[in-house]
């Protein structure tokens, strides 16, 4: 699994004091660790910066680049911004996240990757917002997100289609599209882009305490169907284990053998069954309440670990 560490993000009160009082420490040291939990890039979230983005982008990427190497995922809706970082990006290939099939974004980012030989993660969105159906996301990657690039030249494996992950609180029904939708999209084109998701957005929303269970139940469904990359917490041991139970395909105690058969059950577009689970087990039965939520079998509430 790749993943994008996600913690360098401008939603962060941390972040905020640091990037408030230019503490490059506090990014490096970020950057460094969890480069060392496991993430193959590190995502860059500064907000749109609509004031200060010409002197915040260079500074920050300047001091990353310190003390990584990996690549750096310029996340910004200023498209300047993203300019900006990279003129300065003077290591791994960068990652601007992203554009989508908005007609200003189509026209202004993929002509900003080609330039700087960036990646780009694509949103399968437009301008009249998310579709719904898994279908319709992959219309959008396969008639407009996919021929734009390589219109501008862009080779495909530089395009990273995200097909959106939606919050299981306010959204649950759309939970199931999205596996769909990440199924689909490794058949739609030859070759097929890489398909990458903000994994955390299942569980926006949600209280604290349930936000892991619920990345990781739905991160082994999307394993399932071929998902190869994320946006997500590399700091998150529990979420590690998961990638390395059923990328090993390992079944060697109960936990392991568990989130082994959603990702298999899913992989053959079967759900997960009650006999998969061993119910007098508090950790098992949790995770497959959580199943029941993300496929739209229970109503989701912040209590439904206690129903």
């Amino acid at each position: 699994m790749y993943i994008i560490g996600e913690n360098i993000h401008i939603i962060s009160e941390k972040v905020k004091e640091a990037l408030t009082a230019r503490d490059s420490e506090f990014f490096m040291d970020l950057a460094v660790r969890q480069v060392e939990a496991g993430a193959s890039a590190v995502d860059i979230n500064m907000g749109p910066r609509k004031k200060d983005w010409a002197e915040v982008f260079p500074w920050i990427v300047k001091a990353v680049e310190q003390v990584v190497d990996v690549p750096l995922c310029i996340d910004t809706t200023n498209v300047d911004g993203m300019e900006a970082a990279l003129q300065n990006i003077t290591k791994a290939q960068p990652i601007l996240n992203s554009t989508s099939a908005e007609p200003e974004r189509l026209e202004k980012i993929p002509l900003l990757a080609k330039k700087y030989g960036a990646k780009v993660i694509a949103l399968t969105m437009g301008s009249s917002g998310i579709p719904v159906e898994a279908d319709a996301r992959v219309n959008i990657a396969v008639e407009t997100l996919i021929p734009r690039a390589l219109e501008v030249g862009m080779p495909v494996q530089d395009l990273i289609i995200d097909p959106l992950v939606l919050t299981t609180s306010g959204c649950q029904q759309y939970c199931p599209h999205l596996i769909g939708a990440v199924q689909m999209l490794q058949y739609a084109w030859d070759p097929a882009p890489m398909i990458s998701v903000g994994l955390s957005n299942v569980s926006n929303a949600v209280p604290n305490e349930n936000r892991p269970l619920i990345n990781r139940v739905y991160l082994s469904m999307l394993m399932g169907v071929g998902l190869q990359m994320m946006i997500a917490n590399p700091f998150d041991q529990k979420q590690n284990d998961v990638i390395r139970w059923i990328e090993n395909k390992d079944t060697s105690n109960p936990l392991a053998a568990v989130y082994n058969k959603i990702a298999e059950r899913t992989g053959a577009n079967e759900e997960p069954q009650p006999e998969d689970f061993d119910m007098s087990d508090p950790e098992q039965l949790a995770i497959w309440k959580t199943t029941q939520i993300l496929l739209n079998k229970v109503i989701y509430a912040d209590a439904y670990l206690n129903q």
